[in-house]
């Protein structure tokens, strides 16, 4: 027998700048934003019946309408704003997915109405909505962060293949993409368990960001590992909003240049950065009480 397993659709990438005028002063949230849903459309597959479908051009305006009516705040709660609209308008839409990048841009000095694109990470946020019960997934990618020294890498395995030497001071680099979960969010904005959900996401991602820059700067490193479960152990110490940490971090080689041809010495000062291959390590940290992950991970 053949069956329809599970699937889902939606608008991919819609781009949203939503600019807020106060007199001179002007505020600018450029995202990307991307829906799916999912529910009772087997039919759509099965028989090529439109009925239960709400168009994903119909999503893709939703945004831009939603961000004429609500404004953009925190992109979580745009995010959720947008999965609960779908989920609660339409009856054949059971879950709602809403992923979101946004992309910083700085004041430019001396002036309320010019902006200067910021070079640094994005910032992201994943909302699911069924009907009951709101999962959130916030984070960021692309934060670029090097430590010139306190970091080592020896005792590891040697096999034939080896070639690697043992070091007792490197360069330490990497892009740091990181995924933090908060606790199940039901509609009337309280946590699991009665816990308070975060109300102020733009704070609650202030200080998780922090967290992950002050342990990876204060971590006397002797693996990018140790450095990853130190990382997400500072974000659960330091947010307790937040029960689970997904890290992923790539290993940005720095390989010292051999200057002898050149009649130079090379006393750790000059390196080549080499963008791959690469090491790639990842790893989840997490509270032994926390609830299970909802499909916000998804």
């Amino acid at each position: 027998m053949i069956v329809l397993g599970p699937n889902r659709y939606g608008k991919a990438e819609t781009r949203v700048v939503r600019i807020t005028r106060n007199g001179d002063a002007h505020r600018l949230k450029d995202l990307n934003v991307s829906t799916s849903l999912s529910g009772a459309m087997d039919d759509v597959h099965l028989t090529g019946d439109n009925s239960a479908v709400l168009t994903t051009d119909a999503q893709k305006n939703t945004v831009y309408a939603f961000a004429r009516k609500h404004g953009i705040g925190a992109i979580e709660d745009f995010a959720l704003l947008l999965a609960r609209h779908f989920v609660d308008s339409q009856p054949s839409v059971h879950r709602a997915r809403v992923a979101i990048d946004e992309y910083a841009w700085e004041r430019n000095a001396g002036s309320g109405h010019s902006f200067l694109r910021s070079g640094g990470e994005v910032r992201t946020c994943v909302a699911h909505y069924d009907g009951s019960a709101a999962w959130t997934v916030c984070g960021l990618r692309d934060l670029v962060v090097l430590n010139t020294t306190n970091s080592e890498f020896r005792g590891f395995v040697k096999d034939a293949y080896t070639t690697l030497p043992e070091t007792g001071d490197r360069i330490l680099a990497t892009a740091v993409d990181a995924s933090w979960r908060h606790t199940a969010t039901p509609p009337d904005g309280t946590g699991a368990a009665g816990e308070e959900a975060p109300t102020d996401w733009d704070k609650s991602y202030e200080s998780a960001r922090q967290a992950l820059l002050a342990a990876f700067a204060g971590t006397y490193s002797r693996s990018l590992q140790q450095t990853l479960y130190a990382m997400g152990a500072r974000v659960l110490a330091d947010c307790p909003e937040i029960c689970e940490v997904r890290l992923s971090l790539p290993n940005r080689h720095h390989f010292l240049v051999d200057l002898a041809p050149f009649g130079l010495d090379n006393p750790d000062e000059v390196y080549l950065a080499a963008d791959r291959p690469y090491g790639l390590i990842e790893g989840t940290v997490l509270r032994d009480d926390a609830p299970p992950a909802g499909p916000a991970w998804e």
